[in-house]
């Protein structure tokens, strides 16, 4: 298989979808589990359920954009892995943290830096392929 820009930014889409599939469905899971219809109804549960979820939609959605702007300018296949792998790991790790606390986890708080790392080097990135 080639490896290109397009296949390594699908490749990212995809799991980070799956990542926010499986929150959304964690998200679920606790309205049954809870007897929540809507909004977290101040229940700890619902509560770090529907923020693991939202924070990661809050996330996810702009990093891809920057990886497939990275694609389209053509930056390196490393780099756009570096992004890649930066936001995967620390959405994985900042859903788990969560899940465990609303307080503060090393898992959460290693999981934000790294997908704020990955937003950084994404921007950084674009905006050097956009202008050279």
């Amino acid at each position: 298989m080639l490896i290109t820009q397009p296949t390594v930014f699908a490749l990212y889409a995809a799991l980070n979808g799956l990542i926010l599939l499986f929150l959304g469905i964690m998200v679920t899971r606790q309205r049954v589990k809870t007897e929540t219809v809507i909004l977290d109804a101040g229940k700890e549960e619902m509560i770090r359920a529907v923020r693991a979820h939202a924070n990661a939609a809050e996330y996810i959605p702009i990093v891809l954009l920057l990886l497939a702007a990275m694609a389209w300018l053509q930056a390196p296949i490393w780099l756009m892995h570096l992004v890649g792998i930066l936001l995967t790991l620390g959405r994985i790790l900042h859903a788990v943290g969560l899940s465990r606390s609303s307080g503060r986890t090393t898992e959460r708080f290693i999981g934000t830096n790294l997908t704020w790392i990955a937003l950084l080097i994404g921007c950084v990135a674009t905006l050097i392929y956009a202008l050279r």
